[in-house]
């Protein structure tokens, strides 16, 4: 960890009340943590819109399984995009509806660009690309 800074901030007394309340409710144990990964999280998300940064996340898929072929057309996206697709989860919701959670790695364009192959293939009925870092730099 590098030296640490201090900084003093002014803030509404009601705005700081909520956000203690906040933390509060996130099992934070002081302000200083929470700001931290408030800073975290924007510097994260403006890494995402770099198309070259290097980006781990997940695609949630939640389909219907008696779609012809959805299930081939599905594996087939994923394999041919094994270098970015780490790993899969399958479950099975009901009769008819199917989650897949792929975990995939990548340059944020390229992993974009998967996900949303994936999410506009005729028959998934939901889908959500949710991005992180992988850690460096953080």
């Amino acid at each position: 960890m590098s030296e640490l800074s201090r900084i003093g901030v002014a803030i509404d007394s009601d705005l700081l009340a909520r956000f203690d309340a906040l933390i509060a409710e996130r099992g934070y144990s002081n302000r200083s943590e929470a700001f931290r990964d408030l800073i975290r999280d924007e510097l994260v998300q403006r890494s995402w819109e770099r198309p070259d940064e290097q980006v781990v996340g997940t695609v949630t898929l939640v389909y219907d399984h008696h779609v012809r072929l959805l299930n081939e057309k599905l594996t087939g996206m994923q394999h041919d995009h094994y270098h970015n697709v780490l790993s899969t989860l399958h479950v099975h919701l009901d009769h008819d509806n199917c989650l897949e959670v792929l975990i995939v790695k990548g340059r944020s364009a390229e992993v974009r660009k998967i996900a949303e192959a994936l999410i506009s293939t005729k028959g998934v009925k939901h889908g959500r690309l949710t991005l992180t870092s992988g850690g460096a730099g953080l």
